[in-house]
């Protein structure tokens, strides 16, 4: 035992570079890959960790002493930056409990499938994050690796039925039949979306709304290209935070670059995740033969379509205005502003179009993102460092549109954190009570929530 702890913590201390090629070759040798191809996957995954943590220094480098001075000068406490989901998803890869909560997540998907109480069968495991980030900072609170194991096993229970109850849409609105989308950042907006578009329907103006801007993206796609949005961004907080002329475009420049940098890291894990997602695909229909499951793949499909495009580069520039005055909010909208089509996507096909009730819906999810990243950042901030994560010389907190951001993210989160004792019965009656009424909407139409 003391031999398996010595080698454990060796890794440990070792830090994710050294962690994440090691524990990506065992889960791929599970799986069925060859020594050499998990190997290589796991390197690129490493690689693609070792140049996210570069580009976060150099960020919050360059936008921190420029948020600060904002701050002072304007008043406005926006001192939590959004790093991007690539950035969390890197921490999340990067956490020592990673491996145990990844297994845990495919075992419950699993079982889930051979008991039929869901026809999702996610095989895309990159996107497994989002379920395991949150076990991820419940065991940093809580020191609790059960606790963090549970509140992965939460939202992936949570995440396969919404999956399920959302598959009707994604087939009529979007034309995918036999798919599901157990991405979270997509569904998450669901838990708002639905209560709320029920309310909307009983105002006639909305319910009717006729309001469309089919050739919107015509004026607004060149505002919605990652790299203006950077430079536009950095721009406008150099120029706020009372910089010389110099000062400002050497920021809207640099801003430009982390934009469209992140993504070229973030594609090295996706790359590296990628022969483990296939090897997961012919496991499962290996073991599920003659089954009718949905196909679950990233949300990433449907986030084209011209109405959530044309949704998306209107609650973009909105999201940023409610930021500066969004009573409790600390999070500067950034990085993430670019994954905003994942936010709306699934509220786009609840509403079959209806852009009125898009932007209404649109606009509360932003707001919850905000609020619950802002409760959320320090606990993130910490465990970036912990990772190895320097973040610059500045004071600023790290946050995201992803992790605990997201409402159910956040719920289960704070259930298995605040007193779990009688958080997590909480949790369960209430999505007990969403699952009845969700199950029973479903039953009566097949093809919406």
């Amino acid at each position: 035992m003391n031999i398996i702890m010595d080698v454990f913590n060796f890794f440990i201390n070792a830090g994710a570079t050294v962690m994440l090629p090691v524990i990506i070759t065992i889960i791929g040798l599970i799986f069925g890959l060859k020594l050499q191809k998990a190997f290589q996957s796991g390197l690129t995954l490493a690689i693609g960790f070792a140049g996210i943590k570069l580009i976060l220094d150099y960020m919050t480098s360059n936008i921190g002493p420029a948020a600060k001075a904002m701050v002072e000068r304007t008043g406005v406490q926006l001192d939590a930056l959004d790093v991007g989901w690539g950035s969390i998803a890197a921490v999340t890869w990067a956490s020592p409990i990673i491996a145990v909560l990844i297994f845990s997540i495919l075992l419950i998907n699993v079982a889930m499938l051979v008991l039929k109480v869901t026809n999702t069968m996610d095989v895309d495991i990159w996107n497994y994050h989002h379920m395991a980030i949150v076990g991820v900072m419940v065991y940093f609170v809580t020191k609790n690796i059960f606790l963090g194991v549970g509140a992965s096993a939460a939202m992936a229970v949570i995440t396969f039925k919404f999956s399920d109850w959302s598959q009707g849409m994604v087939e009529e609105f979007f034309g995918i039949p036999g798919v599901s989308l157990p991405t979270v950042s997509a569904l998450s907006s669901l838990v708002i979306a639905w209560p709320m578009n029920w309310l909307l329907d009983k105002i006639p103006f909305i319910k009717n709304s006729t309001f469309s801007i089919k050739d919107a993206q015509k004026y607004l796609g060149f505002f919605g290209d990652q790299m203006i949005m950077g430079g536009i961004i950095g721009l406008a907080i150099g120029l706020l935070a009372g910089y010389d002329l110099t000062a400002i475009l050497q920021l809207g420049v640099s801003m430009s670059a982390v934009l469209v940098l992140i993504p070229k890291m973030t594609a090295l894990f996706m790359e590296g995740l990628m022969p483990i997602s296939d090897a997961a695909q012919k496991w499962s229909q290996k073991r599920l033969k003659g089954r009718k499951v949905f196909i679950g793949l990233d949300a990433a499909v449907v986030v084209g379509n011209q109405d959530v495009i044309t949704t998306a580069l209107i609650i973009i520039p909105l999201t940023i205005a409610m930021a500066l005055v969004l009573p409790g909010n600390r999070v500067l909208p950034f990085a993430d502003l670019a994954v905003v089509p994942f936010r709306v996507a699934m509220v786009v096909a609840l509403t079959r179009g209806n852009l009125l009730k898009n932007i209404i819906i649109g606009l509360v999810v932003t707001a919850s993102l905000l609020w619950c990243g802002s409760a959320t950042a320090p606990v993130l901030t910490s465990i970036a460092q912990s990772v190895g994560i320097e973040l610059g010389t500045s004071t600023i907190l790290i946050s995201s549109f992803a992790a605990t951001a997201m409402v159910q993210s956040y719920l289960v989160f704070l259930a298995f954190t605040a007193k779990p004792v009688i958080g997590i019965p909480l949790l369960m009656f209430g999505f007990g009570v969403y699952w009845f009424f969700i199950e029973k909407s479903v039953s009566r139409n097949q093809k919406t929530i």
